[in-house]
């Protein structure tokens, strides 16, 4: 019998927050958070999601041990603002039992009944900078500190209980060897040259903090017209500012501004924490932290995070000068792979920016809705 647990205490919270470490014990390709990250995640007092959303945990019981785990997520600017009455999940994570998924699944269910909400999506998390998707393809490679792993069973349990996909993002990869700079050196110059555009690069993080709410102002911008995009607010703004843009080489933030030095593009890379991320099993403490602090120094592999380009500027080639800035910079570090983050399938425009680099698609990813 399988009873659920809505978790409350620390205690519970700290459970939740640890179950994946058994469910995925040994595997070698899913990427262990931290551990007091994700409990920061889900505190409403340091999480600023929380003034737009509200959110609920469940854990699911059998012969009292822990067999499974959810979020149930209501993103009030979503629901009352766009008017998509959606209730969302995440962090959803089980044992290969019909009867644990079913169970948690219900309780989401019954919380968006509550709500009057139409529909149930996941698995997502609070906002678009959250992980996303249920992995469908590409199990055989390491996940990223930025995606959720899970077993290949999980698509049949979605599909069990009736839900039916909503959405599909695609995770590509490409050798730095493919990038020609033939390709975007000379349109760098044009385009410049063209639009009166200039690059910027940084060696130090406090160079870049006076531009950080331009630069989610733009996110905003360049992402509104994507399906259910939901836009960062002010708060949320500073608080990636002090969790994520002091931990970023300051040299893989890109800017190009205009002759008035209004920001028209950016791009920001992450070095590799996959492997740093296993070697900490979670703890910063003792010697997580330097496992983390030599990938960043040292991971001969980059993560493509967040590419936008405002409006104005879109289809006009103005990533041309972000890569020829990135090249110089991967051709210093001595970059092998590079590999982008969850894109929606539906976003050709993303696929024309990386057409010349010979992408490959090794992992896919969707949301899947059923009706309350």
């Amino acid at each position: 019998m399988v009873t659920i647990k809505e978790v409350t205490s620390k205690s519970d919270f700290k459970a939740f927050v640890k179950f994946p470490f058994s469910l995925y014990k040994d595997n070698q390709y899913w990427v262990p958070p931290i551990i007091k990250d994700e409990l920061e995640t889900f505190d409403k007092s340091k999480n600023p999601a929380f003034q737009n959303a509200e959110a609920s945990f469940f854990l699911a019981y059998s012969d009292g041990k822990i067999v499974g785990r959810v979020a149930a997520i209501t993103n009030w600017i979503e629901v009352n603002e766009q008017q998509l009455k959606k209730m969302r999940f995440g962090w959803f994570d089980f044992i290969d039992d019909f009867e644990v998924s079913k169970a948690l699944l219900e309780k989401v269910s019954e919380i968006g009944q509550q709500h009057r909400l139409k529909y149930m999506e996941g698995p997502v998390g609070f906002s678009n900078l959250d992980k996303v998707g249920v992995l469908i393809e590409g199990f055989e490679h390491i996940g990223t500190m930025i995606t959720w792993y899970n077993h290949p069973y999980y698509q049949s349990h979605f599909e069990h209980h009736g839900f039916v996909k909503e959405k599909e993002y695609l995770e590509n990869k490409f050798l730095f060897a493919n990038a020609d700079p033939k390709v975007f050196t000379k349109a760098n110059m044009l385009i410049k040259k063209r639009y009166g555009l200039k690059e910027m690069n940084f060696s130090k993080s406090e160079a870049i903090m006076p531009w950080v709410d331009k630069m989610f102002d733009l996110f905003n911008e360049s992402y509104s017209s994507l399906a259910s995009f939901v836009k960062i607010t002010d708060v949320q703004k500073e608080y990636f500012k002090k969790k994520y843009i002091s931990f970023i080489n300051p040299e893989y933030i890109k800017f190009v501004v205009d002759k008035e030095d209004k920001l028209v593009a950016f791009a920001i890379v992450m070095p590799s924490f996959s492997e740093a991320l296993q070697k900490a099993k979670g703890k910063l403490f003792p010697f997580g932290i330097f496992h983390l602090l030599r990938a960043r120094k040292h991971s001969k592999n980059v993560t493509f995070y967040l590419i936008g380009v405002h409006p104005d500027y879109q289809n006009k080639g103005v990533t041309a000068i972000i890569f020829n800035e990135f090249y110089k910079t991967f051709n210093e570090k001595g970059i092998v792979n590079c590999i982008r983050t969850p894109e929606l399938e539906e976003n050709t425009a993303i696929a024309q920016i990386w057409k010349h680099f010979d992408p490959r698609t090794h992992k896919r990813r969707r949301t899947y809705r059923r009706a309350l």
